[in-house]
């Protein structure tokens, strides 16, 4: 039998507090391992806290630890999250939104609500191996696709995501290699694609080479950080930040490595321009298997696919049209601006996922400005100026991003306010 929120103020009453504390600290490492902004975590927590009979509950989340006191003056609670290592697959990070829901209207008891925390964290994919290492490499293609590729590319592409795939899988297992991953990975695909290209034994240029990458581009990070900075976050938005810079430049140190260990091929062989080498269609056609590999991959939630694609699609016309009126660099912004209400709109749907869970394909899509890791390759025409201003570029697009997802939400605010929504959806920002 279920208590009610009324029941669990009796039980803070009695003095039963660590139950309640455990559950608190537990949801609060679980949306930190899911990507949620820290602020954003905060708010959660004293909303459920409030529900359980603490509603002056101080919380204080940072990139290492969750902090918090049933009320002022108190001694505090301190929990690492590192407890809940890793990060959470889009299935899991569904369910611990579902399980937020609940909670905020006090359904279920502290206990209980612990254990569904740990239950989700050590949920099992909702695929198998194999089919989640295909995913990935629909995934793959499917970027390749929005890069318009040759047809050599796409074959290229499409080997190198099986390659990368299982290289993630392993390399999963083992939270001691997540730092160098992006660089053994990096460093493998470049010097493959130079061997392959230097010949002609292979018609591919570096498109096929940067589709594989893009899955470890920090885009999700970045923006998240400039939403904590612009939530007065100081700590936790720089620490996200020089994460993500980090991880960007761990991806270049790869591919700069593999262009001083590989006879090269000529700079023309491997860097042109975009010009639909396939057909008009094929970005268009990426969107859609973006979507299908992200499903598979990220063993996104049942009944989610649908969902996933109509916000897909709304950031690719959105940055579609922000490339026609204003070029490259401030596409990502205005794709990021129109997905960013559509994301919220799904939000509401019975069987909508949470706006969370669709962001991340929406990131790996709008940063074609992936293309910048091209940049690093100019170092064969050793023009390094080059090379650091398509890198900054780079920075500079998932910037764009995470400044469009904060244009979007007032839009999507104001949109929800004109028809007449009061409450507005969990795991909003504020």
């Amino acid at each position: 039998m279920r208590e009610t929120g009324a029941d669990q103020a009796a039980l803070i009453s009695s003095g039963d507090e660590r139950a309640l504390l455990r559950f608190l600290l537990f949801i609060g490492s679980g949306l930190t391992a899911a990507g949620e902004a820290v602020n954003e975590i905060q708010d959660h927590i004293i909303e459920v806290a409030a529900a359980y009979g603490a509603p002056h509950a101080r919380v204080a989340v940072l990139p290492t630890y969750v902090e918090i006191s049933l009320e002022p003056g108190r001694a505090a609670t301190l929990e690492p999250t590192r407890t809940l290592r890793g990060f959470l697959r889009l299935d899991q990070t569904a369910a611990l939104f579902q399980l937020l829901r609940e909670a905020k209207l006090g359904e279920l008891s502290p206990d209980e609500g612990s254990r569904r925390v740990l239950e989700i964290v050590e949920m099992r994919p909702r695929f198998g191996r194999l089919l989640t290492i295909f995913g990935h490499s629909v995934l793959t293609v499917g970027i390749c696709l929005v890069l318009q590729p040759t047809w050599g590319d796409l074959v290229l592409a499409g080997l190198f995501g099986l390659l990368v795939g299982a290289l993630k899988l392993v390399g999963g297992r083992f939270p001691s290699l997540q730092l160098i991953m992006p660089v053994v990975v990096s460093f493998v695909v470049a010097s493959t694609t130079f061997l392959l290209a230097a010949p002609g034994w292979a018609d591919a240029d570096l498109r096929a080479m940067i589709a594989p990458l893009v899955t470890f581009l920090p885009g999700a990070a970045l923006t998240m950080s400039v939403v904590e900075l612009s939530a007065g976050e100081m700590i936790t938005g720089a620490s996200r930040l020089v994460s993500g810079t980090l991880q960007l430049l761990l991806l270049a140190f790869g591919i700069t490595a593999a262009t001083q260990m590989v006879n090269l091929p000529a700079a023309d062989v491997l860097i042109d321009s975009p010009q639909n080498l396939i057909g008009w269609w094929a970005p268009w056609l990426g969107v859609l298997v973006v979507g299908v590999g992200t499903y598979l991959y990220h063993s996104a939630p049942h009944r989610s696919l649908p969902w996933l694609l109509v916000v897909l699609a709304a950031a690719w016309i959105g940055q579609f049209i922000g490339n026609q009126l204003f070029g490259g660099y401030l596409s990502g912004f205005f794709g990021a601006l129109a997905m960013t209400p559509v994301a919220y709109f799904v939000e509401r749907r019975p069987s909508g996922p949470p706006a969370l869970v669709s962001f991340l394909p929406a990131f790996w899509l709008l940063v074609p400005g992936a293309l910048g890791l091209i940049g690093v390759t100019e170092y064969l025409d050793k023009d390094t100026i080059a090379a650091a201003e398509d890198l900054f570029g780079t920075v500079w697009s998932m910037i764009a991003i995470a400044l469009g997802v904060l244009c979007g939400y007032p839009l999507y605010r104001s949109l929800a306010r004109s028809l007449g929504w009061i409450r507005l959806p969990f795991g909003t920002p504020s």
